[in-house]
């Protein structure tokens, strides 16, 4: 996990990256490598071929063979980044490998690098967290319902029940409304929407599985997800494409013509569904709009059933937590998490106190988590600093550049967070 992850930046074409290299040894441009809150400047000594040759304006402690190191260069008034490979030194002299791409405009605001080792991090979750005995996802969409709350009364769950009633009655020969609270997923329906936080939707069962999710969002359960799950269940390979066959049969035996089981999630936890079903030959089958609009419902129920103390008792106090942070810029950090029942709750949008503790201060501002990805051991969560205020904001840019907060860097870090 290198200080320089690469998310929303755009990779240069080779054509580009070719010319950009030229330049930097026609030129003379200097490439900044920090490390230790310490600058250093590297020059190309030969034209780029197979490997990079560098001069360095100083020598670097602590740098080994097969470190591998980020780099930045500025061109065109673009931050360009790109990752090496040290392969040998020689005092001031260092030779890397050739890097595979140079990456352009950045989504984070400065350059990312290893906590100082007298710095520290804790972290405290910012809002409400539960601990409930409902099926949990990975992922899910935050939000309250939108438009359709405007317009309703989250108090009155019983009046909100009345209302999704009465609008599904344009739509669906019928309908049901199940929370899981005495009893577990059980048919397959039930288990694949609770697994997945999404929905399943048959728009028309004679035409089976949507082969596409149109949603940004990716709120739709597809074929070939349906086809995971089966094989999770353990059915072979050789047997998924019957069984999907015979799923669908079941309905369209049963005079089912349209299809939706639409989850109700309240945090990582789907708490029931929305099923919505027409039997009656002839009726237009469901759309985009109508499984939209069940969503915004979705969440207005889960947030009424919040209201009205459904969860209270499940609610679990926010202690302060440490992660192992992989690096940090004046606009966010990267942490790891081992994989928990605790880390399940480090989503993306999550909200989060971030305390940064220095021997000369401390200071405490907001993020929020806006990339995460993960291996076998652990999640890796890329947070953006939110409300920082300018003091903090400067002491914060010195203590892990080394360097004071410039007017031009304030204005660069203002014009990208």
């Amino acid at each position: 996990m290198r200080g320089f992850i690469k998310d929303m930046a755009t990779p240069v074409k080779n054509i580009e990256k070719e010319f950009m290299l030229k330049i930097l040894y026609d030129e003379g441009i200097p490439v900044i490598y920090l490390k230790d809150r310490i600058e250093h400047l590297f020059f190309l000594k030969k034209p780029a071929g197979e490997e990079l040759f560098f001069q360095t304006d100083k020598p670097i402690k602590k740098l080994k063979v097969k470190d591998q190191i980020d780099l930045m260069f500025g061109y065109r008034g673009k931050s360009i980044v790109f990752t090496v490979e040290v392969t040998q030194i020689n005092d001031a002299e260092i030779t890397c490998t050739m890097p595979d791409f140079l990456y352009k405009d950045l989504d984070r605001s400065y350059s990312r690098v290893s906590v100082p080792s007298e710095m520290q991090v804790q972290f405290t979750f910012l809002g409400e967290r539960y601990d409930l005995s409902f099926p949990k996802v990975a992922e899910y969409e935050t939000g309250d319902g939108g438009d359709i709350l405007q317009n309703s009364d989250p108090k009155s769950l019983s009046g909100l029940i009345e209302q999704m009633a009465t609008w599904i009655k344009n739509f669906a020969s019928a309908y049901r409304l199940v929370l899981f609270k005495d009893a577990q997923p059980s048919t397959v329906e039930e288990r694949i929407i609770s697994e997945t936080g999404k929905t399943l939707f048959l728009p028309s069962t004679k035409d089976g599985f949507l082969q596409s999710d149109p949603f940004p969002q990716k709120r739709i359960i597809t074929e070939d997800m349906f086809k995971r799950y089966l094989e999770s269940t353990g059915i072979g390979p050789a047997f998924i494409g019957n069984a999907c066959t015979r799923f669908i049969k079941t309905k369209t035996d049963n005079k089912i013509f349209s299809d939706a089981w639409i989850p109700i999630l309240f945090h990582e936890y789907v708490i029931g569904y929305i099923h919505i079903w027409n039997n009656v030959d002839g009726k237009p089958p469901f759309d985009y709009k109508v499984i939209d609009v069940l969503y915004q419902f979705a969440k207005v129920l889960a947030y009424s059933l919040k209201i009205n103390g459904y969860f209270e008792k499940g609610k679990i106090k926010n202690d302060t937590f440490e992660g192992k942070v992989i690096d940090i810029s004046a606009s966010g950090l990267l942490f790891a998490y081992p994989h928990s029942k605790f880390a399940s709750a480090l989503q993306l949008e999550s909200k989060l106190t971030v305390k940064i503790i220095t021997p000369q201060r401390s200071i405490t501002t907001e993020a929020i988590i806006v990339r995460r990805f993960k291996d076998k051991t652990q999640g890796y969560y890329g947070c953006q600093f939110e409300k920082m205020e300018t003091t903090n904001l400067g002491y914060l840019f010195e203590s892990i550049y080394g360097k004071p907060l410039t007017d031009l860097d304030a204005q660069f870090l203002t014009g990208q967070v």
